[in-house]
């Protein structure tokens, strides 16, 4: 825990703004988004809870902005992954399940990001101002876009599909995400009974399944 002296300039405010979201960056990593509570957080951050509030209005806030953060360094790498990992010359089918493969990886890599996916529209944005609201929107549709030219540099004949695919690409890593790994009994009963099983072994192979009837359903017919 870190105690803080009172924040006198712009610059010591953004340095403890920022310091909360590392530190609940860290939370993360030792817990599901759900179990994050601004209390906790505070005690971690060692600031009091009405401190932490003066810098954003709720969780809910801190997250949304984690989630926007942590999207930004996967958009950096599947700039590279799709640059190695495509092959611009074999036939679209092709090239979308090679997108299929970098996609699934690179969001199944990041399972802190899926939790956030997950929670975003039916816990996160139920807690903010229209302020928070309409900044984490716009937030979402400039990262829509620069997702929407990646995707359709190495597949464009995805056209005007491009972009509900990318939009459908995270919400389905967000919904798939809660499935990995199954609670203890959960798993006990796929030991138990294999037939019970509904999805892979992992994220990544269950995502890519969804990546690519979503891709593969975008291509032009014939």
């Amino acid at each position: 825990m870190t105690t803080f002296q009172r924040a006198r300039s712009e610059e010591q405010r953004e340095i403890r703004r920022q310091a909360i979201l590392d530190v609940a960056a860290t939370m993360l990593t030792e817990m599901p988004v759900a179990d994050l509570t601004l209390n906790e957080l505070s005690r971690r951050v060692g600031l009091a809870k009405s401190n932490v509030l003066r810098y954003f209005e709720s969780r809910e806030a801190v997250l949304l902005e984690l989630m926007h953060t942590f999207l930004e360094e996967v958009l950096e790498e599947l700039a590279d992954q799709m640059a190695t990992g495509i092959d611009p010359d074999l036939p679209p089918e092709r090239r979308a399940e090679q997108l299929a493969d970098v996609l699934s990886q690179s969001l199944s890599a990041h399972p802190v990001l899926c939790d956030l996916f997950g929670a975003q529209s039916a816990v996160l944005e139920r807690n903010v101002s229209v302020e928070v609201a309409i900044r984490h929107k716009r937030a979402s549709l400039d990262t829509l876009g620069r997702m929407d030219a990646l995707v359709r540099r190495h597949l464009p004949e995805l056209g005007d599909n491009t972009r509900s695919v990318c939009l459908l690409t995270m919400i389905m890593a967000g919904a798939l995400s809660v499935y990995f790994p199954p609670p203890a009994s959960v798993a006990a009963a796929y030991e138990a009974d294999p037939s019970l099983e509904q999805f892979d072994d992992d994220l990544c192979m269950t995502l890519r399944t969804a990546v690519l009837t979503g891709l593969v359903g975008g291509l032009p017919r014939g």
